[in-house]
């Protein structure tokens, strides 16, 4: 019988039932516009609002996502972007190439805060992952496989879904999710973050439809913690 393996959507990352890991090589330059694969004005126009706050995080490891909290340059990514990388750059929207500094980082939650200098990126705005429902549309934004400002759409598919990897439950996405993703926003159609993109379930090394997501209320609790 096969059995799902649950990975962390980074290149570079470990993966979180531990049989192998999936991997975007660091030195990977691509960077293409953001498109949506779900036509629909509500779909777009919430690409079009987070696509300016949405990072791409490059380290040593590997590379990941993340998206701008504040107008103070705080960058959310995941714990597992940055963990045991010995530099940081942030390519944004614009194609153009900022250096970052990790502020801290939580490895149970899998939330990390970076800080750039760059004083032109727009925060993004901040839902409530609270008010979720099962079957609402959402869009997951990052860079798959090192491509930038990358656009997928899917449904809330479970909203207090508990895996073997965290003892806290997760934001469950049927929005393709794949290494690269991890620490991108899961928007809602109203262009709010409601979640911070992990991991995903996989039969071999490709998405079959099932990502996780730290909730954003405890993303952003945990955020401000490490920001102090």
């Amino acid at each position: 019988m096969l059995a799902a393996l649950l990975v962390g959507a980074l290149g570079g990352g470990a993966t979180a039932w531990a049989v192998g890991e999936v991997r975007t090589p660091a030195a990977r330059q691509l960077a293409v516009p953001g498109a949506t694969n779900a036509p629909g004005t509500e779909t777009e126009a919430a690409a079009q609002a987070i696509l300016p706050s949405v990072v791409q995080v490059r380290t040593t490891r590997g590379s990941g996502s993340g998206w701008v909290l504040d107008d103070q340059g705080h960058v959310v990514t995941n714990h597992h972007v940055i963990d045991g990388a010995t530099s940081v750059q942030l390519l944004t929207s614009t194609g153009r190439t900022v250096r970052a500094t990790v502020v801290g980082s939580d490895e149970d939650a899998d939330i990390a805060v970076l800080q750039t200098s760059a004083a032109d990126l727009p925060a993004a705005e901040v839902g409530r992952s609270s008010t979720l429902q099962i079957g609402q549309p959402v869009i997951a934004v990052g860079s798959p496989l090192g491509l930038n400002g990358t656009v997928t759409s899917g449904i809330v598919s479970a909203v207090d879904r508990g895996t073997r990897s965290r003892s806290t439950p997760m934001v469950q996405t049927d929005a393709s999710i794949n290494p690269g993703n991890s620490g991108g926003p899961l928007v809602d159609l109203e262009g709010r973050v409601v979640g911070v993109n992990t991991s995903i379930a996989t039969l071999g090394s490709g998405n079959i439809g099932i990502g996780f997501a730290v909730p954003v209320d405890r993303a952003v609790a945990v955020a401000e913690r490490l920001i102090g």
